[in-house]
C-alpha cells in the first residue's frame, strides 16, 4: 500500500503499472472525491475529521480523529458511511478504519 503522500498529483507525474492494478493516483482522486461528496459533512457534524492514510485497488486505509477518536459509534460510521462512500469508487477495496487522536504518518485530510 502506498501512502497518499507518496502519490504524485500531476496526470504525467502518475505511477505506470502493467496493468494488472489501477494507479494509485487514479484510485485516490475517485476515493477522495466519495468521501468528500457524502461522507466528511456527516463526520464534521459530529466533531470528527477523516483523514486517509493509504490506497491500492484492493486496501484503503482511512483515519478518524476528533470526537470521533475512540468513540464507539466508530464501527458503525465504517460500516454504514465510509464502506459504502469507498465502494462507490473502488468497489473490491477492504477498508480499514483506525481511530485515535494522532493522526497518521503521511495521512491526507479529506475536506
Amino acid at each position: 500500500m502506498v501512502a497518499v503522500s507518496d502519490v504524485a498529483t500531476k496526470p504525467s507525474d502518475q505511477p505506470k503499472t502493467d496493468g494488472s492494478t489501477a494507479p494509485e493516483a487514479a484510485v485516490i482522486a475517485p476515493i477522495m472525491k466519495a468521501l468528500s461528496d457524502f461522507v466528511v459533512d456527516l463526520v464534521k457534524a459530529d466533531g470528527g475529521e477523516l483523514y486517509l492514510v493509504a490506497a491500492t485497488a484492493e486496501d484503503v486505509h482511512l483515519h478518524l480523529t476528533g470526537t470521533c477518536a475512540g468513540c464507539p459509534g466508530a464501527n458503525i460510521t465504517r460500516e454504514r458511511l465510509l464502506e459504502p462512500a469507498v465502494h462507490s469508487a473502488a468497489p473490491k477495496a477492504n477498508v480499514k478504519v483506525t481511530t485515535g487522536w494522532n493522526v497518521p504518518e503521511g495521512a491526507r485530510k479529506v475536506d
